[in-house]
């Protein structure tokens, strides 16, 4: 099929490159002149594993190309997603939805013949209504359905997500726009992915239902991390301990420094925001990023402890600044949080991350970014490892140790086994207590 996607940011162009893998001829189009010459020079503005080399297959084989005209990719499309950004607007959280509006007044523009409109997006619940009033306005002729087809994609694990998913959510609201995203996902049905069909703003409700599920279920594990100092007890044995019971599930419940990126803190703030709006209380929602905004500075007091309780004219070292591994998105990282926090404690911060310095350099001031782990330990009062890239988890010890001023080492990740570290000599602090204590 004719596909066109509007908007080649991180979602766009996953989507855009992954359709075009199936077999669809695909035009992934931005209004940004420099990020379409970079792709069309074979140059991914984003960091995600494997992305490079299925861009790169597709355009040579002619079926993914980039343009920042939207009318002929728009006019020849079977079916036109808008995957565009929906940042938290200033002043309420609330989705700005200034982009997407932007998108269905070009597309409306364009259509020629029956074109679905898909809103890849996370949108709040009825903007896929907004979408065909915008279009219906502006085209009374033109012959058209939209629908919400939500996306579920980690990041640092996309291409997978995107090509055996859990499942794929469709809102539709007539059977010929349904027809249409079968022949879409049918390269899909040899994987047996559900395809579940749904009214469009059930569809729409869905995406933020599952972030804040997923927000609410790692702040609740952060909390019984802070009650497992207090008590002697283990957080990651309990974490296995519920993870095991197939109601829970053992994914996201890794305790850390709070969760960052781009859906979570700005998903739950819509949700939250639609729900006022609509006379509803989400308390828990509302709870969970409150705790997980005060969980970064908690973190931060956590590492100055591990200190001696100060950290004034001390090196700190950060391992990690994304706000997880295998991507480069500083969105919402927990490491902002935690380098403000410890400069205004009169700490000088070094730091490094295999992906992410580029895009944390304009986030942070006095920060010195290093080339390696080594080089960054060097001549520091504590290393903290923020994120738990692979690189990190089997750093020879004995070599940080000669190289620091001082051997502490505190792990956000728990990725370190406490005793062993201990016995390299250093002085070590995680998210556990390295042994149970108490009677």
């Amino acid at each position: 099929m004719r596909v066109a996607v509007v908007g080649a940011g991180y979602v766009g162009l996953v989507s855009g490159a992954c359709f075009a893998d199936f077999g669809h001829d695909v035009c992934c189009i931005d209004l940004d002149q420099s990020k379409i010459d970079a792709l069309m020079a074979g140059r991914i503005p984003i960091f995600e594993p494997g992305l490079q080399e299925i861009v790169a297959n597709n355009v040579r084989l002619g079926r993914l190309t980039f343009a920042t005209e939207i009318a002929p990719a728009v006019r020849a499309a079977d079916a036109v997603f808008i995957a565009v950004g929906t940042p938290s607007r200033r002043g309420d959280g609330f989705a700005d939805l200034t982009y997407v509006r932007d998108a269905a007044r070009d597309i409306a523009g364009a259509i020629e013949g029956y074109t679905v409109v898909v809103t890849k997006s996370t949108v709040p619940v009825g903007t896929g209504d907004e979408v065909e009033r915008i279009i219906r306005d502006l085209r009374p002729d033109a012959e058209f359905s939209v629908v919400s087809n939500p996306e579920f994609l980690r990041e640092g694990a996309a291409i997978s997500d995107f090509k055996r998913p859990d499942r794929i959510i469709v809102g539709r609201e007539d059977e010929r726009a349904e027809a249409v995203m079968r022949e879409i996902y049918r390269p899909l049905y040899l994987n047996q992915a559900p395809l579940l069909f749904t009214s469009r703003r059930t569809a729409e409700l869905t995406k933020y239902a599952a972030n804040a599920f997923l927000a609410v279920k790692i702040t609740f594990i952060n909390e019984i991390a802070d009650l497992c100092e207090q008590v002697g007890a283990n957080v990651q044995e309990i974490a296995r301990g519920i993870g095991l019971d197939n109601r829970i599930g053992s994914k996201f419940l890794h305790a850390g420094p709070g969760y960052g990126g781009s859906c979570f803190p700005k998903d739950t703030l819509a949700l939250t925001k639609t729900a006022q709006d609509n006379g509803i209380s989400l308390r828990i929602v509302e709870a969970a990023s409150q705790v997980n905004e005060q969980r970064k500075r908690t973190i931060a007091r956590k590492v100055i402890k591990a200190c001696g309780g100060s950290v004034r004219g001390m090196t700190i070292a950060l391992l990690g600044l994304t706000f997880k591994p295998n991507t480069d998105d500083m969105r919402d990282a927990p490491s902002l949080s935690i380098i403000a926090a410890l400069q205004d404690a009169g700490a000088k911060v070094r730091a490094y991350d295999p992906e992410g310095t580029d895009q944390a350099r304009p986030l942070v001031d006095d920060v010195h970014f290093a080339q390696d782990p080594y080089d960054c330990a060097e001549g520091a009062d504590a290393l903290v490892i923020v994120t738990e890239w692979d690189a990190f988890r089997a750093l020879d010890l004995e070599r940080l140790k000669q190289t620091m001023r001082t051997p502490v080492l505190v792990d956000l990740r728990n990725i370190y086994d406490g005793a062993e570290v201990a016995q390299q000599g250093f002085a070590y602090e995680s998210i556990r207590p390295v042994a149970p204590t108490g009677a």
